[in-house]
């Protein structure tokens, strides 16, 4: 009996280490892969040559440059900014979810992601792209705010009404950048702005793979202290602050990192939905911890989740590309139907 509950207690605390280590390992795998994807088909093996090379590894130089610049120059910075997309994406959603304790809460719903698309679109529109992570934030910035309002001048700030004030919120957003695309853009950048609207990682560098990585672990960090602050809050303000916890601190600051991380993402990749919203609830429902161990996860789950998404969308019909935001959509809104069904206990 004592060696089973020895066991026991060895499980659960290494449980969720070996889950981060083995979804690490996956998500390395997945982008060594998704790399030799492609209408030139790269081997594994190549693909590690490659990096390894570039990384000063004391590795020769691969034999054939044109396929090493494939790897290295066009596919690479992609994959990998995809994951940091996908990675960032389903933190802000976990952290969400937490902070208005209702498990609808994306950067999506609550109007994030449609005002910095609408930051993004103006400045696109005005010729200034160079300032589009700052418009991106200022814009999902503003979204949040004006939830934040609306739902407070409809009495108690309660989960529901942040939920329905998002929605009005993102519906104004998205009518107004419409509005603007259809003012002012024409011809081939009509085309542009609505496939990157509907999510394209296309065209990306090692810069845009730069700014979303560092943006990720940036927040990454602070989120990951305030772990058991999220505990607390999930369980209602009153009972956090009893606990010792300064609950508007945590959440403006929490709220303002999630704006900034769902602008910087938007100004890379566009709007792309479902993975804030799916992958925190499929974590959740396989591992019952609390947030110290749920969002690395979640982190690590949404990863590798875009890393596949993004290279069915530039595969599935080569050498026409899909826009990501419709292969997370569709695969996305099926799993999250799953899910409903299978907790609708839950919800009622």
């Amino acid at each position: 009996m004592n060696d089973i509950a020895i066991a026991a207690r060895v499980q659960r605390r290494h449980g969720p280490a070996l889950g981060v280590i083995v979804l690490a390992l996956l998500l390395g795998a997945s982008v060594i892969l998704a790399v030799g994807f492609g209408h030139a088909d790269i081997s594994p093996a190549e693909v590690w040559h490659s990096i390894c090379h570039h990384l000063a590894c004391g590795v020769a130089a691969p034999d054939s440059l044109i396929r090493d610049g494939i790897i290295w120059d066009l596919r690479l910075p992609r994959v990998l900014t995809a994951a940091a997309v996908g990675a960032g994406l389903a933190v802000c959603g976990a952290v969400m979810q937490a902070l208005t304790r209702n498990p609808l809460a994306d950067p999506f719903l609550l109007g994030l992601s449609s005002g910095a698309s609408l930051g993004a679109v103006a400045v696109i529109m005005a010729g200034a792209s160079i300032l589009l992570p700052l418009a991106a934030f200022i814009g999902a910035m503003a979204a949040l705010l004006g939830t934040l309002a609306l739902a407070g001048s409809l009495g108690t700030l309660t989960p529901a009404r942040m939920v329905l004030s998002g929605v009005a919120i993102s519906s104004l957003a998205a009518a107004l950048t419409s509005l603007l695309i259809f003012w002012s853009a024409t011809g081939d950048s009509y085309r542009e702005i609505i496939g990157w609207l509907m999510g394209s990682l296309g065209g990306v560098h090692w810069q845009q793979a730069g700014i979303a990585a560092a943006t990720v672990l940036a927040v990454l960090v602070p989120v990951l202290l305030a772990a058991r602050a999220l505990d607390a809050m999930t369980l209602g303000d009153a009972a956090a602050a009893t606990l010792g916890i300064n609950v508007t601190a945590i959440r403006w600051g929490l709220l303002a990192a999630t704006a900034l991380l769902t602008g910087i993402l938007v100004s890379i990749g566009g709007s792309i939905g479902f993975v804030g919203l799916v992958l925190p609830h499929a974590v959740r429902m396989v591992v019952r911890a609390g947030h110290r161990v749920t969002i690395p996860l979640a982190a690590l789950c949404g990863a590798i989740f875009m890393v596949w998404a993004d290279t069915i969308a530039r595969t599935a019909f080569d050498p026409r590309e899909l826009p990501v935001g419709i292969v997370t959509a569709m695969v996305g809104a099926p799993v999250f139907i799953l899910i409903l069904l299978r907790t609708r206990r839950s919800y009622a």
